[in-house]
């Protein structure tokens, strides 16, 4: 009976990946992805080796959480909305101006955009950046269903409206 505890416990510690939180991510990376996100195949000096940056957070039901709650920290509401556009464009679409891949959105953040998107490179860490993505891409359903809400936080209703 004890044995048959035991693999039980042991089976539910390792069960689900969903939920795994690193509490104290890797610290930034020297460098910067570059070249990454690559715009064109074009390269001034011949091509450069590719990176092929891979976002840590993909799948990560805690990393879209807290992707949202950076989203809403760093005001990225105020132009882009709730994913549907505003002042900035709309992160909720199927045709992206520079890519809608992790490595795309990473550089967007990182590096800016012209006409109004400012660089966040070292503003924001790098890891809190690959949380703000994977934000974006649940709420593109890119993301898979188990682990991206079924309705967003702000769509939730207040305990204390709803006891009264």
């Amino acid at each position: 009976m004890r044995t048959v505890a035991i693999v039980c416990a042991l089976a539910a510690l390792t069960a689900c990946q969903r939920e795994k939180r690193n509490v104290r991510p890797a610290p930034v990376q020297a460098a910067v992805f570059s070249y990454a996100a690559r715009e064109s195949p074009l390269e001034p000096g011949g091509a450069l080796p590719q990176i092929s940056p891979a976002n840590p957070y993909e799948g990560n039901a805690f990393a879209i959480s807290e992707g949202q709650r950076l989203y809403e920290w760093y005001n990225c509401a105020g132009c882009h909305s709730h994913g549907g556009g505003g002042m900035g464009p709309p992160l909720i679409k199927t045709e992206w101006i520079y890519g809608g891949e992790p490595a795309n959105l990473f550089d967007s953040i990182v590096k800016g955009r012209p006409n109004g998107m400012p660089t966040w490179g070292g503003r924001i860490p790098e890891y809190q950046i690959w949380q703000i993505i994977t934000y974006i891409r649940s709420l593109n359903q890119k993301e898979p269903k188990s682990a991206t809400p079924a309705r967003s936080d702000e769509m939730e209703p207040h305990p204390e409206v709803h006891n009264k």
